[in-house]
């Protein structure tokens, strides 16, 4: 498919405070998108607005609540005159054993990455049926294949990568176009923050290759931003991963085998595993929670 020139764009990025949000506004910035950045981290969103090379402007909002994600949807617009591209990228995580875990913080995960990433879209669809655009989700390898000791995070992105192919078929007739865009571990701060776990850590490291590295950052964000200006149905941040794809039928049997040999492995290092959100943004998440509670 032919790639399309992003200049004068308009794309709004969730979760672009860091990681692969903050670093996709600033290549497509580069390529003449102007940029609505949105997030919890209103100071973190400001310095990535100002290093941006087009007219950008950031948001406060959580993507789960509706009644702010519409009115950034509609502030957006008044702002910019348009919008052609969504990235629905906002994201938290958590690990260790379900039996274990915080249901708040599970819950939590299933909220921001699944209910937020429709939140998200219900909000923008209107202003992308008027621009005939595109609507990126991100998703991930945990859409392709299960995993011990992410429950949480794999039953979410296996949701949101089955609503973004129900969404396509949906408004693919107004013009609007949807991705999935999957990752592998990824060099961002969610990916370090759940390597601070010895146990989540050494799991990883044991997956077989390719899938137990961590990739850098900026050549996925690169193949995003490909995905982006072909309006792909489905975007590769690592090469390997279109390949999983032929082969995800026969992965849940697999996992479940080999998973149950590792869990025997590592039980008696299971005890007193940390339990909440993961990494910056997940910290991000809970204060900004805490101060509404407050």
């Amino acid at each position: 498919m032919s790639r399309v020139s992003l200049e004068g764009q308009v794309a709004v990025v969730t979760g672009a405070a860091r990681g692969v949000g903050e670093l996709l506004a600033r290549k497509l910035s580069a390529r003449g998108v102007r940029v609505a950045l949105v997030g919890l981290e209103p100071d973190a969103l400001k310095q990535v607005s100002e290093r941006l090379h087009t007219d950008s402007a950031h948001w406060y909002a959580d993507v789960t609540d509706h009644e702010a994600m519409a009115r950034v949807a509609r502030e957006v617009e008044e702002r910019f005159g348009k919008v052609d591209i969504v990235v629905a990228n906002a994201g938290v995580a958590t690990g260790g054993p379900f039996a274990d875990s915080d249901p708040e913080a599970w819950r939590r995960v299933i909220e921001v990455n699944l209910i937020g990433s429709a939140v998200t879209a219900r909000a923008f669809l209107p202003v992308l049926t008027e621009s005939r655009g595109y609507l990126l989700q991100i998703a991930s390898l945990a859409a392709i294949t299960p995993a011990p000791m992410m429950t949480a995070y794999c039953a979410s992105k296996s949701g949101v990568e089955a609503y973004a192919h129900s969404l396509r078929a949906e408004v693919g007739h107004k013009g609007v176009k949807v991705g999935v865009g999957y990752l592998s571990w990824t060099d961002t701060d969610m990916v370090r923050g759940a390597d601070q776990d010895a146990v989540m850590r050494e799991l990883r490291q044991r997956l077989p290759w390719p899938a137990g590295k961590t990739y850098p950052l900026s050549p996925a964000v690169d193949r995003l931003v490909a995905g982006i200006e072909r309006r792909s149905s489905h975007v590769y941040g690592q090469w390997w991963l279109r390949g999983m794809q032929g082969v995800r039928g026969y992965l849940p049997g697999i996992i479940g085998t080999v998973g149950q040999r590792e869990m025997k492995r590592f039980a008696p290092r299971l005890q007193g595993m940390r339990t909440g959100l993961v990494g910056a943004g997940g910290a991000a998440d809970e204060e900004s929670r805490a101060t509404q509670r407050s």
